[in-house]
């Protein structure tokens, strides 16, 4: 069986300190061998620390327009993200009914979004890729200001979301997840063949990660994103977000060796998004 490049991202780096300690042990004693920061979040800066403590490990941008955490824009220079306290909202749903209602304007995400990169940017360090928080970059008009700002900053790769569930929600993100995968490669960016973690989201065991990567080969993918969200259970700071994630169980799932013989068993390797672009 040849060989495919399987790419495991932990998101949210920078949101917790207890998540910061996660990803680094994700990618010390495990199978991570890529992450996305959190520019608006509260650990930003211990973030910052666990990067340059491993330039092996592959940085991208997790731009959000939503979450718990404040933009870093006031609400005066981007009024169509936010509520009148300068709040992003909870959920991916309020973005894409503001874009239906044509209530959320490009260049309020340009602005906004541009400053998120930017302060990845400005650790010095290589960004290998960009992604969102919620995966909100499948609404077309924020993925359109995603690729430009990502092709702008030199950066070579755009997470391409996609889901298997049968359901609406798995549906509805098949519908966008074309569009973006089009938009991407118009622009001279790349992505992954295949993705899992979008129908996973906050419950990517052990289990659900070999169920994954068992359905990418059976479809023939022969590059797979598999993005996770590692964290430190019990950890006080995550108190504040009602996403019931079983952060502590995504941890474990990384740096058990069943997961690693898992990925070889099913035909791939880890890499990063550098294997997709051979920079």
């Amino acid at each position: 069986m040849s060989a495919r490049t399987l790419v495991v991202t932990a998101d949210d780096l920078g949101l917790t300190p207890g998540v910061n300690a996660a990803v680094a042990e994700g990618y010390d004693r495990g199978i991570v061998t890529a992450t996305s920061l959190l520019a608006v979040g509260r650990a930003f800066d211990d973030a910052a620390r666990v990067l340059r403590e491993r330039p092996g490990l592959e940085l991208g941008a997790h731009l959000a327009l939503v979450g718990e955490d404040p933009p870093l824009l006031t609400a005066r220079e981007i009024p169509t993200l936010v509520d009148a306290r300068g709040a992003f909202p909870l959920s991916y749903r309020t973005v894409v009914e503001r874009g239906v209602l044509g209530r959320l304007d490009p260049d309020d995400v340009r602005r906004e979004l541009s400053a998120q990169l930017e302060r990845v940017l400005a650790l010095g360090l290589a960004v290998t890729h960009v992604d969102t928080h919620q995966h909100t970059h499948l609404w077309p008009a924020v993925g359109k200001v995603v690729v430009e700002l990502a092709r702008a900053a030199g950066v070579p790769a755009v997470r391409l979301t996609t889901s298997h569930a049968r359901s609406l929600v798995g549906f509805g993100v098949r519908a966008l997840a074309g569009p973006l995968r089009a938009r991407v490669a118009a622009a001279g960016l790349t992505g992954t063949e295949d993705y899992a973690g979008l129908d996973e989201a906050g419950s990517m065991d052990a289990a659900a990660f070999g169920s994954a990567l068992r359905a990418a080969a059976r479809r023939g993918a022969t590059t797979l994103e598999i993005n996770c969200h590692p964290g430190t259970a019990g950890e006080p700071d995550l108190e504040r977000f009602a996403w019931d994630y079983h952060w502590g169980a995504e941890a474990a799932m990384l740096v058990d060796p069943g997961t690693a013989s898992a990925v070889s068993a099913n035909g791939y390797r880890l890499g990063g998004f550098s294997a997709l672009t051979g920079r």
